[in-house]
């Protein structure tokens, strides 16, 4: 149960609705998302390739592709360094196949998660000098790589830098200090002085833009640019990037052609996890389809993935496709085993801290971040997740809103061997011996107040069952993709009461019910998470045994609830109704 609070933001509902086409209630709803006037609202539901940005104006692009074009001209070796998440993945194989089309000498190179570490570092400058590599480019890292590119110019290896990351800054008297690899070229459009019009792209994002750029200047005009749209498409929901702005058309786009990817790989894993012919949504990407790209660079070699991108058939892709579903399978449980010992750590000392430090020394290093983000969920505060590497301590970062985790980190960076990320999440290693003065100095620094440890439930329209309608619900289907920056609608209703239930679904964790709102209208309630907590706070609240006697049909209590919600379309034999899914409850 959340802290809510209700959307009060003005304009012309019904006038913008009538000249969009659209209910009063999505125009409403788009208000809450900080659209302001009827243009841009326009743009939001029916924008198309023309809100995709010239890529012109990120900076110290148009020098990459000059070193790029000499490059490829002399027959120079050019080796891509990625990352071995989603958006690290689809960033070189973006770059790769832009590059190969464009006829260069090219070839790849993933980090491994637990041999390299995260990004370019010294030892593969030193590989790629050992392999004749005369020029390097970076995707979805570098940014912060200072050391490894000084390294790279003294043994005269060419670099350039595509990232998204926010730029290292140090503080001193006169003000903040960034501090920039040199090299010839660093397209990041996240450096103070560039212009480009939309920051919160991702890696994927600005390695499309590069090979756009390239293509222009070289007169190549190829479809495949469609089918890399559709990669940075994928790794803008995986890297949860708003999804505004140019993000959003890119990612509607991508769901509508993964069920048919111009990518024989993508679709063999569409394939393989059984989404083959049903509406793809960004959460099957989130959720479903990203994390089995992401499991071989958590548990293995990420390899395994780009095999799978640049896969010629579909049987091959099968194949692989399916071993990404097992390791994901494995990651799954492994997860699960990290959140149980997570919760005992956090008993013992930590449930008092403002900021959450987790040592957990046999977690697999590959799933701090993902284990961050759950106790994150959990407990609703900023957390660090540390593991034993093989090189010490390391670990990931995830944190609420309320704070700025890559900014806390600077304040503390003596800690730190290393660290990068961004607000919202971040990469470290630890200094050896640093893990409780780390701790201690986090949470000194943290200026939170109980209010901000209040998880926020916003409600857009407090909207009686009664008046949804299915064109209500199939309007709102305009509105996705849903994701950052463009949450899921949020419906409430007060005092409904439930007056029967049954427990539904093959794991027995789904709760339907009959309920009647107080004009007389009877709907059907479904339930997805959280159930056992549903039906405790039932009996909390009206004495114990009343749950059971919902779900037994004979309850004889007036059990009534506030409840948000979401209204779907059920359809079964033919014959389409509205149900409401519970997403919160008092």
């Amino acid at each position: 149960m959340g802290n809510w609070r209700l959307y009060n933001k003005k304009c012309d509902f019904e006038g913008i609705g009538n000249r969009l086409g659209v209910d009063p209630v999505v125009v409403k709803i788009m208000r809450n998302r900080d659209l302001i006037d009827e243009e841009s609202m326009r743009s939001f539901l029916y924008a198309g390739e023309e809100s995709l940005h010239d890529y012109s104006s990120i900076i110290d692009i148009e020098k990459a592709i000059d070193i790029l074009l000499d490059k490829i001209d002399e027959g120079a070796r050019i080796r891509i360094i990625g990352d071995y998440d989603v958006d690290g993945i689809m960033s070189t194989y973006i770059l790769k196949k832009g590059l190969s089309i464009a006829e260069a000498d090219v070839d790849w190179v993933i980090p491994h998660r637990i041999k390299d570490g995260y990004g370019i570092s010294v030892s593969l400058i030193d590989e790629a000098y050992k392999d004749g590599i005369d020029t390097i480019i970076t995707c979805d890292n570098g940014i912060s790589a200072v050391e490894a590119f000084e390294h790279a110019l003294e043994l005269g290896i060419t670099c350039i830098i595509t990232d998204h990351h926010d730029v290292p800054y140090e503080e001193n008297e006169n003000g903040r200090r960034y501090i920039i690899p040199t090299v010839p070229a660093v397209v990041d459009p996240k450096r103070e002085e560039c212009i480009y019009p939309f920051k919160g792209i991702c890696g994927a994002v600005v390695a499309l833009k590069v090979i756009e750029c390239l293509f222009d200047a070289m007169g190549i005009v190829s479809e495949d640019i469609l089918e890399m749209r559709e990669m940075a498409g994928f790794a803008t929901v995986c890297d949860v990037m708003e999804l505004r702005d140019e993000n959003r058309y890119l990612v509607k786009n991508t769901i509508k052609g993964l069920g048919h990817s111009r990518n024989l790989g993508m679709r063999a894993l569409v394939k393989v996890c059984e989404l083959e012919g049903k509406n793809i949504s960004s959460h099957s990407i989130g959720f479903v389809l990203g994390p089995c790209i992401n499991a071989t660079g958590r548990l293995e070699s990420a390899d395994l993935s780009l095999e799978l991108l640049c896969c010629e058939t579909i049987e091959d892709g099968i194949e692989i496709a399916k071993e990404l579903r097992s390791l994901n399978e494995k990651r799954k449980k492994m997860t699960e085993e990290g959140l149980e010992q997570a919760d005992q750590v956090i008993e013992q000392y930590g449930a008092t801290d403002k900021v959450l430090v987790v040592y957990l020394p046999k977690l697999h290093e590959s799933l701090a971040g993902i284990v961050a983000g759950r106790i994150k969920e959990k407990y609703y505060k900023p957390v660090f997740v540390v593991t034993d590497g093989k090189e010490g301590m390391k670990g990931s970062a995830r944190s609420i809103p309320e704070y700025n985790i890559y900014a806390a980190m600077t304040e503390v960076k003596e800690v730190f061997k290393k660290y990068g990320g961004h607000a919202m999440a971040a990469g470290f290693s630890i200094n050896d011996g640093m893990l409780e003065e780390f701790r201690e100095k986090i949470n000194d620094k943290c200026n939170l107040t109980p209010a901000d440890f209040e998880r926020k439930v916003i409600i857009d329209v407090a909207l009686n069952m009664e008046n949804v309608t299915q064109h209500l619900v199939e309007q709102l289907s305009l509105l996705e993709p849903f994701g950052n920056g463009n949450e899921k609608p949020v419906f409430a209703q007060k005092d409904i009461h439930f007056v029967s239930g049954k427990i539904i679904g093959k794991n027995n964790n789904v709760g339907r019910f009959k309920v009647k709102t107080q004009n007389g209208f009877w709907g059907e309630m479904l339930l997805f998470h959280e159930l056992q907590g549903f039906l405790d706070h039932i009996d909390a609240k009206y004495g114990k045994g009343t749950s059971d006697s919902i779900l037994e049909g004979k309850c004889s209590k007036d059990v009534v609830m506030d409840i948000v919600y979401y209204p779907g379309i059920n359809e079964y034999q033919g014959r389409k109704s509205i149900q409401f899914v519970i997403n919160d409850f008092v």
